[in-house]
């Protein structure tokens, strides 16, 4: 289990994280590709799988940082738009998809207004979940989809291990030599703010959403977390 020397305290988790994220943003995508071994790539497309959408949908990312899901969303014929709470991440985007500096938990837009919903590696980036859960509820349209992607840990033993090395000492060095030492400290440990798959569901449940599903991806380095607004 990460000692949880690097994580911030909870008052100060909002503004450290984000400022964090402002640090490392010039070169987020190239460590990104190299510490997943461009696996990111493939785990977004299926999470936009996951959704279930027809073409045209509006599908909001959050958590957008430089665009990625963004792009990939225009690739697969709907249209994407973002939010991010760092300006940092927003600056270095490359999408033309319209995006937004807002927090997640306060989304600047109306009730029932879109279709789908994109977040990648950031739940245990947000100070609280339920009060999150509860934004994407309020914003999706009925039948509307979420697809949350996040890191998980492998069942299998001989991979646990060699993901527990990678993550954890593989990629803050990468971190280190290309970007922020404390960011990519702060990033494997943080894994400890994820809740479990069956906490995840209760709060998805008493949010409103059904047929809550769990995908893991990779032989579980990754997951993908659907449900459904009714």
């Amino acid at each position: 289990m990460n000692s949880g020397q690097n994580l911030p305290p909870a008052e100060e988790k909002r503004a450290t994280v984000t400022a964090m994220f402002d640090r490392i943003a010039p070169r987020y995508d190239l460590v990104n590709r190299l510490m997943t071994f461009r696996l990111d790539v493939k785990w977004r497309r299926k999470s936009i799988q996951a959704l279930g959408l027809p073409d045209q949908s509006i599908i909001l990312d959050i958590a957008c940082g430089t665009g990625d899901f963004c792009r990939d969303l225009q690739k697969e014929n709907f249209t994407s738009f973002g939010i991010d709470l760092s300006k940092g991440m927003l600056s270095s985007a490359r999408t033309s998809s319209p995006l937004v500096n807002a927090d997640a938990l306060t989304l600047p837009i109306g009730d029932n207004s879109i279709d789908g919903v994109t977040c990648g590696f950031a739940l245990r980036n947000f100070t609280s979940l339920p009060p999150f859960f509860e934004e994407l509820e309020r914003v999706l349209r009925s039948g509307g989809r979420i697809a949350l992607l996040e890191v998980d840990q492998p069942a299998n033993k001989i991979l646990r291990f060699g993901h527990k090395i990678h993550f954890g000492k593989i990629v803050p060095l990468i971190g280190s030599l290309l970007s922020d030492n404390t960011a990519y400290r702060y990033l494997p440990e943080s894994v400890s703010y994820l809740p479990a798959f069956e906490d995840l569901t209760s709060m998805l449940s008493t949010a409103g959403f059904i047929e809550v599903k769990k995908v893991k991806l990779t032989g579980g380095v990754a997951q993908v977390i659907s449900a459904t607004k009714p």
